[in-house]
């Protein structure tokens, strides 16, 4: 499959003598590595495009970089071999190549979304329709960029003969050097500033106007009078086609966003951290904030989850309760209504967030502006770093509403270091509540949680409360067909010690029912029956724990 050299085809002569080029060869060798690292920056912003659509759009953001990378790697090694054939028209190929790049990637953002707001409840034999169209742009920008290197190659022998070693050394620094500014300009620059569908629109009007002047530019006596023309006029068509794109893009992520949210979203903001997105709350409407495509906060059921969380863990002593996440506010307003808590420390990444949070009328409503409360001091942090350094037995409650576990990027949050930094910070007589995710959709996620609070040094009692209203998803993945998607919240309440704690949602009601045997099915049975505080709930007491 490898040959160890591409021979010409028959008759064809080899290209013995320099190009001639407009300008001097020293300047047509800049010329061609600048290209170089214009289409590296270009081809790697395509790749991270892909990568935060895939996780950002599907989840599991780790499986979903790992079968883009993969695909790419892939596609870009058969594409150099692909591009063997063309290196006898080497200007024209390269020409061709980045004309088809700059439409494939410059489209692809929009393509995915599309498809995703859609198609995505379709189900059946479509389920996976975003997952292959995904795998598709992977495997065309790959073979496409993989082509890009060798007719560069090419071009840049055609200016002047230099040895194999020297030659690959100046391509490859301008091409790397080149994908280190396309990648800190997709996270930096790019994704803020402009959003990811203009952002990659953009990226394939850089692609071919660089592409474009090369070719027609520096080598276009290499090329026919007709392949000038059709290379300018397809080129021309891909740039109009590109602009007009960006030119509706507002009102396409708009139409999307509907398509996906329904028609009540209010703000779509991107903050340094997530993309926030808040449906509802105004005229009566119940408010739903998603982060990052996921349904974070339910409006609907959102006060039964909320007391869920935070009534067991303030049961006991709750003079300094710690938040870390809730950035919405909402697990504040829980903790102060309690009159005897005197001091609330928040700890939350996105400012962003918080910021909606204490400005927008419908969340700040919701969360009975608990930003205005003296008692509440934010701290904008990462909870794993802030805890370590924060003061040993400082807290009475320690509440972790944080990100769902089965969102790798979250995972830090629920390991064995974090719990463990977090009962420093408690109190002898101090509780931690986690949220642990749904029981019966992803048993297996909730036990580990509990596991490795076991692993810290604490005792738990877990339990589980439903959804209001199993019409509607608790769950956290918006994307997630409604029929599979979780209807209940799993809570882990813990205390140091080998002692468990016994979880109340009324600090004066009687304690819930610790169940024996099999948890899930007991709960199942129980749920309906026990009924503390006007929310159903049960304990679970799983046999492996």
């Amino acid at each position: 499959m490898i040959d160890p050299h591409a021979p010409a085809p028959p008759g064809t002569p080899p290209w013995t003598a320099p190009v001639r080029l407009p300008v001097r060869p020293g300047t047509g060798r800049f010329l061609v590595l600048v290209c170089v690292f214009v289409c590296a920056a270009c081809g790697l912003v395509y790749e991270l495009e892909l990568v935060a659509f895939a996780s950002y759009l599907i989840g599991d953001s780790v499986t979903q970089a790992s079968v883009v990378l993969s695909v790419m790697v892939f596609a870009m090694g058969i594409g150099s071999l692909a591009a063997k054939r063309l290196r006898w028209h080497a200007a024209a190929g390269f020409g061709a190549i980045e004309i088809a790049l700059a439409l494939v990637g410059g489209c692809s953002a929009m393509a995915l979304y599309a498809v995703f707001a859609w198609t995505g409840g379709w189900g059946g034999i479509w389920a996976d329709g975003p997952r292959c169209l995904l795998v598709a742009f992977s495997l065309a920008i790959g073979l496409l960029v993989g082509a890009e290197v060798p007719l560069l190659m090419e071009l840049i022998q055609r200016i002047r003969r230099q040895d194999a070693g020297g030659a690959v050394a100046d391509l490859f620094a301008a091409d790397y050097v080149g994908a280190l500014v396309g990648g800190l300009a997709f996270p930096f620059l790019l994704l803020p500033f402009l959003g990811q569908l203009t952002g990659a629109l953009l990226t394939g009007a850089v692609n071919v106007t660089a592409g474009g002047a090369l070719v027609l530019g520096l080598f276009r006596r290499d090329l026919t009078r007709r392949a000038r023309w059709i290379l300018l006029l397809v080129g021309l068509t891909v740039l109009g086609v590109l602009a007009a794109a960006a030119a509706l893009a507002d009102d396409f992520e708009r139409a999307a966003r509907h398509a996906v949210y329904g028609k009540d979203v209010r703000v779509a903001e991107q903050t340094g951290v997530q993309e926030v997105v808040l449906a509802g709350g105004t005229g009566g409407r119940p408010l739903d904030l998603f982060l990052d495509g996921r349904l974070r906060v339910g409006g609907r059921d959102e006060r039964r989850y909320h007391e869920a969380l935070v009534q067991p863990a303030l049961s006991g002593p709750h003079t300094r309760v710690l938040i870390l996440g809730g950035g919405d506010g909402l697990a504040a307003r829980e903790v102060l209504r309690h009159r005897d808590v005197r001091r609330v420390d928040l700890v939350e990444l996105d400012a962003g967030l918080t910021r909606l949070a204490r400005r927008d009328p419908g969340l700040s409503a919701l969360n009975g502006h608990a930003y205005d409360d003296p008692r509440l001091h934010l701290t904008t942090a990462d909870a794993l770093t802030w805890l370590r350094g924060a003061p040993a037995g400082a807290y009475d409650a320690v509440i972790a509403d944080l990100p769902d576990p089965g969102i790798t990027a979250s995972t830090k949050l629920y390991s064995q270091e974090f719990y463990g930094l977090a009962r420093r910070a408690l109190a002898a007589d101090g509780r931690l509540v986690v949220h642990a995710g749904p029981v019966t959709a992803r048993p297996r996620a909730f036990w580990t949680v509990a596991s490795t609070l076991r692993a810290a040094g604490f005792a738990t009692a877990p339990y589980r409360v439903p959804g209001q209203d199993s019409r509607f998803p608790a769950g956290p993945d918006r994307s997630a067909d409604a029929s599979r998607a979780p209807h209940d919240w799993g809570f882990l309440l813990a205390a140091p010690g080998g002692t468990a704690p016994r979880p109340r949602l009324d600090p004066e009601g009687p304690p819930l029912r610790t169940l024996t045997g099999d948890g899930l099915a007991a709960d199942a049975r129980a749920a309906a029956a026990t009924r503390i505080g006007g929310l159903p709930a049960s304990t679970l007491a799983h046999p492996r724990y």
